[in-house]
């Protein structure tokens, strides 16, 4: 499945499932109580990521003042900065992947196991030209012999 399709299923699916819980909720609980839940984990998701996103910054200038490439911390405020967007979007299904953004340990698991699989080698033979790759280039001398 191409990635278009799977955005534009998410587009459709989440809204959907959003709307399904707010309903479900609000005949247990109530409008009002509904209508507060979904302001109160906005409010508090805001201000954990304000607390993590300043720690990730901390620990990105240490690594910088360390002469280290900050990779892992980098990638932490990229996933910090969806799961902002996750929590400002009225709903519980966003609102719990947001707040699951914002749990460190899963948060750098999830980061680590990602670049694992991205850093795998591609397989097939080691370095060099590959069979069946018709672009090689072989260097030499060249001379006739005519006789």
């Amino acid at each position: 499945m191409r990635p278009v399709h799977i955005l534009f299923l998410l587009f459709l699916a989440v809204p959907l499932l959003e709307i399904y819980l707010l309903i479900e909720i609000g005949s247990v609980i109530g409008a009002i109580p509904t209508v507060f839940m979904v302001v109160f984990t906005a409010v508090l998701g805001a201000a954990l990521l304000q607390a993590q996103g300043l720690s990730t910054m901390r620990r990105v200038q240490e690594a910088t003042a360390q002469g280290e490439l900050p990779a892992i911390e980098i990638l932490e405020g990229f996933c910090l900065l969806i799961g902002g967007a996750l929590l400002l979007t009225p709903g519980f299904f966003t609102d719990i992947i947001g707040f699951l953004c914002l749990v460190t340990p899963l948060r750098r698991a999830l980061i680590k196991a990602w670049l694992r699989r991205r850093m795998r080698p591609p397989p097939g033979p080691g370095p060099g030209p590959r069979s069946g790759d018709s672009s090689r280039t072989i260097e030499g001398e060249y001379w006739r012999d005519d006789e």
